[in-house]
Order: C-alpha cells, then structure tokens, then sequence
C-alpha cells in the first residue's frame, strides 16, 4: 500500500506528556506525515508540552474537547474513541502506553470498523505493575492477557519488553514483534549542536553529571542522589536532573537531607536535553524498569559516557551488555557511584560512533510502514 492509496493512520495516546514514548510517538507520526501517509494524532485529551511540536500536516484530534481529567482519564474517553472510529474509518491505529493499548482495542471491537490495530508496549509491564501503587494498574497484566491478543500485532520496543510479555505475561509469541524506538532523528542532530541553556556549562565549571526523565519510583532518582554523595566524596561534580513529576517535592527535600543543595539542579522540563547530553561529562540512568529508555539512545548518539542499571529492560540491550557504558545492578547507590567516578576518571567503555544507527528514524519507520499496512505479513 503506498501513501496515495493509504486513507488515514490515527495514533492514539493519552496525552503529550514530556516522556519518552509521547516523543517517541510523535516523530513516528512525524516522520509517517512526511512519507505522504495522512496522519491523526488522536489524544485521550490534547495536554502535555509536546503539543506545541505538532506540525500542521498532522490533524490533531482531542477527544476530550478541552476537558482535562486527573483519574481515568484515557478510559473515560472509550466512548469518544469509539465515535471517532466510526465517523473517519481511519485504515490503520497504532496506540502507545498499556491504557491506550487496551481503549484502543476495546474501541474496535465497540465500533465494527474494520481497522488495523497495533499496540505498542513501552515498557517491562511485569515489573512496571509491581511498583505500582493504583489497584487498577496492578490489574494490567491480567487485562493486556485478554486484551493484546486481540490486536493484529503487539510491538515491544526490545527484546526484553517482548520476552516480559510472551513469558510473564502470556502474549502469544506469533502476535509480537520487535521495533525499536526512534531515538535520532534530525531534531536530535540538530540540538545536539547547540548550548545548554544552564549556567554549569560555562568554561572552567566543574564537571556535570546529567539525567533525564519523569520524576517518579521508575526513574529511581533517590538512588541516585545517594550515589551522587559517594561521588563528591572523590570527585568535585555536580548534577543535574532534568524533568519533572510528582516525586519532586520529595527529592528536593532528600537533596536538602542530605547537604546538596549547591551541587543539584532540578529545573523541570527543558525542549532541548540533547544539548545538555552532549555537553555532560556522564549521563546516568538509574530506573529501576524500563522497555528501551530512548534518553539512553539519545546520549549514546550524543557521545557521553554512560552509566546504566541493569533494569529489566532496555540498557543491557542498548549498551551491549556493557560493551558501550558501564551496567550496575538495580537500587545500589554504591555501585552506581563506582561507576560514575570511573566514567569521571576516564576509564569506562566508549561506544564507537555508528552503534546509534539501528534507532535511526529512517530505519524505524520502514519497521513500521512494513507492520502497520500490513506488508511484513504479521
């Protein structure tokens, strides 16, 4: 099927939230509307500040119509969901994020169109619901057994993502695939380039140890200002957290806690962390999950060294099981701080200048042009 015969893709998300998978949605959905395909970015309620990086070419669909809920907020859309279906009829809906995942097929079945559904799971769902809090979340792996294997194909975005759900949580191996996200693109290369707008950055200040992403039990960034106070012991650094959520409150106060205040920087969400990762004297990662952490792809495109936890999954795959940055285990500061002392040092692995390519947009959109029209026959 090519762009001219193609009628209407909808990729449908919750939101535009400042993580990894909204911006990993959004250039799939940018990089499709450029190849000629017509593309809905249909959202569960148009927030998030990504929504100012939506071009023109891209419709732009709010299901909630301006409302903004705090609970529930992709369920409640279900009926919405249902209505859009039925009036565009688009040809193909790829959703992201295990709530839109399931609204997404449930919606098909409601409508009776006759759509292509792919889900994307973006995480180690397992071990994602273990750590969480909600009852309904803790249910997940339970309703994605019922519920995935009714989509034409489940993507994971690593091995490990798809292993977790063939084997933790019962998905049929013949319904998956892997895609990686498409961690460079133009955008990446381009703000690479350019200065990070902080002033630890200027000449002749100490070396900056850099990580992105939510603020929240995944990314575990307790953890990491526990071994960020190991560092300081031998190192003159400093650390800079970019992001923001609801663990913020509760990490300013453990920075305050433990006498950092003038080593930590916490500035919220920032439009160009890529400026920041080739600028860092080492990036950490210290989730305690993941699925395949697009910030780690995008500072090993960026050039700094690496320090990640063995989280189930992702790191272990990106780096090479420890070939391009250094592995530590899960929620031990001590050893995250060895780490990061050695990649301050000087003495932890490099990664060579082409192991970015296969996260490559061009590379990852002929994945799923393949998958979603129905061309790799899944």
């Amino acid at each position: 099927m090519t762009p001219e015969t193609l009628q209407r893709l909808a990729i449908f998300l919750p939101n535009l939230e400042g993580g990894g998978a909204e911006r990993t949605m959004l250039n799939l959905a940018k990089g499709l509307s450029a190849r000629g395909y017509v593309v809905d970015l249909v959202l569960a309620q148009a927030d998030g500040p990504y929504i100012t990086d939506v071009p023109e070419s891209i419709n732009l669909v709010d299901l909630g119509r301006g409302e903004l809920a705090t609970r529930f907020k992709t369920i409640r859309r279900l009926p919405a969901l249902v209505r859009y279906l039925r009036r565009e009829r688009p040809d193909v809906m790829l959703a992201a994020l295990v709530e839109a995942n399931v609204v997404a097929v449930l919606a098909r079945l409601m409508s009776r169109c006759p759509v292509r559904v792919v889900v994307n799971e973006q995480n180690n769902l397992s071990t994602k619901t273990q750590s969480d809090h909600s009852s309904l979340q803790r249910w997940y792996p339970q309703i994605a057994k019922h519920v995935y294997p009714l989509a034409d194909c489940v993507v994971g975005v690593s091995q490990g993502v798809v292993d977790d759900l063939v084997k933790n949580v019962g998905i049929p191996a013949n319904k998956t695939a892997v895609i990686f996200n498409p961690g460079i693109t133009d955008q990446v290369r381009q703000q690479a380039k350019e200065r990070p707008g902080h002033p630890w950055f200027s000449p002749g200040e100490p070396p900056v140890i850099l990580s992105v992403g939510r603020l929240n039990v995944q990314k575990d960034y307790g953890t990491l200002l526990q071994a960020f106070k190991l560092v300081r012991q031998n190192h003159d650094a400093r650390l800079l957290i970019l992001g923001d959520g609801q663990e913020r409150k509760a990490l300013e106060a453990m920075v305050k806690d433990l006498s950092l205040e003038e080593h930590v920087s916490l500035p919220g969400f920032v439009n160009n962390p890529h400026a920041y990762m080739a600028n860092a004297a080492v990036y950490a990662l210290s989730s305690r999950w993941e699925g395949l952490p697009t910030v780690l792809v995008e500072a090993l495109y960026c050039g700094a060294p690496l320090v990640a936890t063995d989280c189930p999954s992702g790191p272990f795959e990106i780096l090479e099981g420890g070939k391009y940055g250094l592995l530590v285990p899960v929620q031990n500061p001590a050893a995250l701080a060895a780490a990061i002392g050695s990649a301050l040092d000087g003495t932890s692995p490099r990664a060579p200048s082409d192991c970015w390519q296969r996260y490559e947009l061009k590379s990852v959109l002929d994945k799923y042009v393949a998958l979603l029209f129905n061309t790799s026959g899944v």
